[in-house]
C-alpha cells in the first residue's frame, strides 16, 4: 500500500483498479467517495493501511471516536460487498452489510456489520452498525 511496491496490486476494498487510483485518491483527498459503498470500501482499505486521518474525518460528528487503536497482530486482507440499500448518488442516506475478512496471529476471522451512512456536507460518512 503507500509507500510500498503493493500500490501496483488490486486494492483491498476488493474492486480490480490498484490501490493508489482506486482507495488510495480518497486517502490522499484528491476525490471523496461519491456513494456510500465506495466509501465503505475506502473506509476498509484505510483500516488495511492504518491510515488514522482519513477514517476520523469519514467519520460522523456525532459517533465519532478521539482516536483509533489499531491492533498491531490484526491484518485486513479482503472485503466483501453482501447488500447495500440507498447511499447512491441521489440518496442522503444508506446502508452496506459488509463481511471484513482478516488474519490475526496467524488465524482467520471475519467481521459481518450492517453500517449506516450519511451524506454530510457534501461528503459520505460512515455513523454507526446497525443492530
Amino acid at each position: 500500500m503507500p509507500g510500498s511496491d503493493s500500490s501496483n496490486a488490486n486494492c483491498v476494498c476488493g474492486l480490480p483498479a490498484p490501490y493508489d487510483d482506486c482507495c488510495g485518491r480518497f486517502h490522499r483527498g484528491d476525490a471523496r467517495a461519491p456513494t456510500a459503498e465506495r466509501l465503505m470500501r475506502s473506509r476498509f482499505a484505510a483500516f488495511s493501511v492504518e491510515d488514522e486521518a482519513y477514517l476520523l474525518k469519514t467519520w460522523h460528528p456525532s459517533t465519532r471516536p478521539p482516536r483509533i487503536d489499531f491492533d498491531p497482530a490484526l491484518r485486513w486482507q479482503r472485503l466483501e460487498v453482501l447488500r447495500t440499500t440507498g447511499g447512491g448518488l441521489l440518496d442522503t442516506e444508506g446502508t452496506v452489510h459488509f463481511r471484513a475478512h482478516y488474519v490475526r496471529r496467524k488465524r482467520p476471522g471475519h467481521l459481518e456489520e450492517n453500517s449506516r451512512f450519511v451524506l454530510h456536507d457534501g461528503a459520505w460518512l460512515y455513523v454507526t452498525a446497525l443492530p
